[in-house]
């Protein structure tokens, strides 16, 4: 089958590859019919991240059609259309006795290479994904469009950690992919005012046009003055920071009121620097949240009925073969892309 490989840091090529054999009896083999470049894949790309070491077939966000099942697989058959979760759990650890999934002792994440396990994704003609993680797709969503169900189900699980009531004003900081669905879905959830910060003017103005009543720059030396006036000087109650850098997430906390609510989503940087004795004089909570824990069922009805729309966040669709240049791309932020889908086996 033919592969997109990250042969070298910052070096990607299409090879014809062994097609994967199913090894367990609760795995099925999938043709991947979308696969969509996410955020973490191209930090893999230069080695910063230090989660895609080379040689690695990257790649976690995906739909496709079952070619092959294994003998005990029994919920899902040849021909199925189907998405899956990109976090592989044992199911026998404490944690996933206890239903938490996503912090499973023996985790793995599709399309990962690190020190503690190798595991190939599906920037590929066809992957073999575990039944556990598996869903099936609604008639209504066509494959390019369930490539964002991984995605959007990082951003429910992130809310899904924020103590969130009606009407709270609520900020995102940083107006990528994470961030622009985070907003889409804290638009169904409150009525009140939801503001975007990012650096980038472009990024700011999609924010608005998905849901955002107002985005900012957070250089701006009048930021904060807005925010007072935004929320009668009290702030906010509830930050979400979708970046996962020391600058943003400083920013969040100077957001954030007396017993507020800060949800670290991004995670680009291993370690930052936070303002201690701002956090603990004033009560503030921070709340990590990590990948997603049962909220495949709802983004997809979402995604299925229109009360979560993604067709607006796909900046293009292209052939995996072009995988490389898309890349190189996204890495050097040409375009003002966001999200693009690479498709297999498309001239």
């Amino acid at each position: 089958m033919q592969a997109l490989v990250l042969t070298d840091y910052k070096k990607l090529e299409i090879q014809d590859v062994q097609r994967p054999a199913i090894t367990s009896p609760t795995q099925v083999l999938i043709r991947i019919k979308a696969a969509a470049i996410c955020g973490s894949d191209v930090h893999g790309y230069d080695g910063s991240s230090g989660r895609r070491r080379p040689p690695i077939i990257m790649g976690h966000e995906g739909s496709g059609i079952i070619e092959e099942v294994g003998s005990m697989v029994r919920g899902f058959a040849v021909g199925d259309r189907v998405t899956f979760d990109s976090t592989i759990y044992c199911g026998t650890c404490s944690y996933c006795r206890q239903g938490l999934f996503n912090l499973c002792d023996n985790r793995r994440v599709l399309g990962v290479s690190c020190d503690e396990y190798k595991q190939d994704g599906i920037f590929a003609e066809y992957a073999l994904v575990e039944e556990r993680v598996l869903f099936h797709l609604p008639p209504a969503l066509d494959f390019i469009q369930a490539s964002l169900a991984e995605p959007a189900g990082v951003a429910a699980h992130a809310i899904s950690q924020a103590n969130i009531s009606l009407a709270d004003d609520v900020a995102v900081v940083g107006a990528g992919l994470i961030g622009l669905l985070i907003i889409k879905l804290l638009r169904t959830m409150t009525s009140g005012t939801i503001i975007a910060l990012d650096l980038d003017a472009n990024r700011r103005k999609k924010a608005l046009e998905v849901g955002a009543d107002k985005a900012f720059d957070p250089t701006d030396s009048d930021m904060l003055s807005h925010i007072q006036q935004i929320t009668d000087r009290q702030m906010l109650p509830l930050v979400f920071e979708a970046v996962g850098a020391t600058t943003p997430v400083q920013t969040a906390l100077s957001l954030v009121k007396k017993g507020g609510e800060v949800v670290l989503v991004g995670n680009i940087t291993p370690e930052i620097k936070i303002p201690l004795q701002n956090v603990v004089t004033r009560q503030i909570r921070l709340q990590g949240t990590c990948a997603i824990n049962g909220e495949y069922p709802a983004v997809l009805k979402m995604m299925a009925n229109k009360t979560l729309v993604v067709d607006d966040l796909i900046s293009k669709v292209v052939p995996l073969e072009e995988g490389p240049l898309w890349f190189d791309k996204l890495y050097n932020r040409e375009e003002e892309l966001l999200k693009v889908v690479l498709v297999p086996g498309k001239k």
